[in-house]
């Protein structure tokens, strides 16, 4: 993935509110259901809110700044300092010259290990560590507690589970859609997501972990839904802020309001004050209890540019007919 500040256009010393700005901006622009004509629309929403997950995070930026992390928030490899035969880490994340670099690789065997060279005692309790990390591919390690860790096997030699996440959009999770995905193993699989999955939810791939003798564990996968930028997701309802003229909240009109399912015609009644919620029934998110509702609120919004006639006419109305709307406040 591209650095996170490149894909919002931001600034490294930009401000919480300009990288959520920004985000707003491009949401708006590069959302899959504005560029439906493009194939590689949803690959770049996808980016995008990658970027402003990482960034919109106090602490992911902290340490994406600081070279901890990538863009992607993983983890970067520092380098380990002690191991072997005095194995010693430079400054920066290198190694001394007593060092034997060796190349790990990982297949239905199990972790291979080959030595490059160097001096010294080598780097021997790297692959021990490696498949420590990696539940000793199957040797029975007992784990501490019952919940099981991200790479760490059951008791009867099954191999490690691991985790992954994955991000959708409303419409997507809402109709639900196969997409592609990396596990950390390497492997790709199609991840099918269910219509009506909600927020944080989890998709468990029986099967697609890390290999043991028992078998191979699952791959778990946490499924995030993108924030849109028209719709809000309360529980399976939907709301949307819905602008309106002046002259269509004075004199009342039929109106366009977006759904996911596609745009419908509402009948504004004469007289509709700024903040009057309309509800439309079966309009909202797919949900076990049935379908929600949406909520769309009226925001009245005057024209972009000044006009001189309008406001003589306020001013006329002003004079001749006051009222206040914060007498009872």
């Amino acid at each position: 993935m591209r650095d996170p500040y490149e894909v919002l256009g931001v600034d490294r010393k930009a401000g919480a509110g300009e990288i959520k700005s920004a985000f707003r901006r491009l949401a708006k622009k590069l959302h899959p259901d504005a560029n439906k004509n493009d194939p590689k629309a949803a690959a770049r929403f996808a980016e995008l809110n990658a970027a402003h997950e990482l960034l919109g995070d106090e602490d992911k930026r902290k340490a994406f700044d600081r070279g901890e992390i990538d863009a992607e928030g993983k983890p970067r490899f520092r380098g380990f300092e002690g191991f072997g035969g005095g194995a010693r880490a430079r400054p920066g994340g290198g190694f001394g010259p007593d060092v034997n670099f060796e190349s790990f690789s990982f297949g239905p065997e199990g972790f291979t290990r080959t030595a490059r060279g160097g001096r010294g005692g080598g780097f021997g309790g790297f692959e021990d560590i490696l498949k420590e990390a990696f539940g000793h591919m199957g040797r029975g390690a007992r784990g501490g507690g019952g919940a099981r860790s991200r790479l760490e096997p059951d008791d009867f030699g099954v191999g490690a589970d691991v985790h992954a996440a994955i991000t959708v959009t409303l419409p997507q999770a809402a109709r639900g859609v196969t997409e592609r995905l990396r596990l950390p193993t390497g492997k790709d699989v199609d991840v099918k997501i269910p219509a009506g999955i909600t927020n944080g939810q989890q998709i468990r791939l029986k099967g697609q972990g890390v290999p043991g003798q028992g078998g191979a564990g699952d791959a778990l996968v946490t499924v995030s839904i993108a924030p849109h930028p028209t719709f809000t997701l309360e529980g399976a309802d939907i709301r949307l802020d819905l602008p309106v003229t002046l002259y269509e909240a004075a004199l009342g009109a039929k109106v366009r309001v977006p759904t996911l399912d596609g745009p419908v015609e509402v009948t504004l009644p004469p007289w509709t004050s700024d903040g009057r919620t309309f509800r439309l029934k079966g309009k909202g998110f797919p949900a076990k209890s049935g379908r929600g509702d949406l909520l769309a609120t009226v925001r009245i919004a005057l024209p972009e540019r000044s006009d001189a006639e309008l406001e003589a006419l306020m001013k006329k109305w002003a004079a001749g007919k006051p009222y206040n709307p914060r007498e009872d406040m």
